[in-house]
């Protein structure tokens, strides 16, 4: 049995194969204006590639920054030392406030600190009251206003009522201008005939005030009126 399709008509539609054999020539545009459009064209794609280009260079031609250089170090030596020597300080009105004696000196300039030997000083205070500091060894900052006494350490000054006042002990931290002696280490304190034991000081003569710290022992002289009568 035979089939029979039945297609519906499709449209025309116009192909061009070119200009017709024999027609007029198409006519080329002038190198200028061809020039003109490819410019117009590729300028952008060239622009980008210089700047490209450019960047690179001046990364690979910046000269890089010198190496920050190192902290020189401070060596853990003397720069001077001076035997039998003595130190002294004034003040603005050219009044002596500190004398510093000793056997042996050595100048650190990593802290610029003092080490002494045999160390013997002698401070005056605002009021004229004299303070006298011995010690086998003293360790000093650079203006002598703060001193710590290492080794048969001993502090002689005036007290609250003018007695005289002494501290002992193997390590005391004397603060010149301030007029302070602390110490964490077991001192004696001898004022008038009295002498206390403790295990630590905290002396403020600006304050008048006297501090014993930990267990305290005390041996105090007998009173006046007592001595007379015996």
């Amino acid at each position: 049995m035979a089939v029979e399709l039945h297609l519906p008509d499709l449209p025309e539609v116009p192909i061009s194969l070119g200009p017709a054999p024999g027609g007029p020539p198409r006519r080329r545009q002038p190198w200028h204006l061809r020039l003109r459009d490819a410019l117009s064209t590729y300028l952008p794609l060239l622009l980008m590639a210089l700047l490209a280009g450019s960047t690179w260079w001046l990364v690979k031609h910046t000269p890089a920054l010198p190496p920050a250089p190192a902290p020189a170090e401070l060596r853990r030596e003397p720069d001077y030392m001076m035997s039998g020597f003595a130190i002294e300080r004034f003040d603005r009105s050219g009044q002596l406030r500190v004398r510093v004696e000793g056997e042996r000196l050595r100048h650190y300039p990593d802290t610029d600190r003092y080490e002494i030997d045999g160390a013997r000083i002698r401070a005056v205070g605002t009021d004229g009251r004299v303070t006298l500091a011995l010690a086998d060894r003293a360790l000093a900052n650079g203006d002598i206003s703060e001193v710590q006494l290492h080794g048969g350490a001993r502090v002689t000054s005036t007290g609250a009522q003018g007695q005289p006042l002494e501290m002992r002990s193997d390590f005391l931290h004397a603060f010149l201008v301030t007029e302070r002696v602390v110490t964490h280490r077991p001192v004696t304190v001898s004022a008038g005939g009295d002498e206390l034991q403790a295990a630590g000081l905290s002396y403020d003569h600006g304050k008048r005030l006297l501090e014993l710290q930990g267990r305290l022992r005390a041996r105090l002289a007998a009173p006046a009126a007592e001595r007379g009568a015996s």
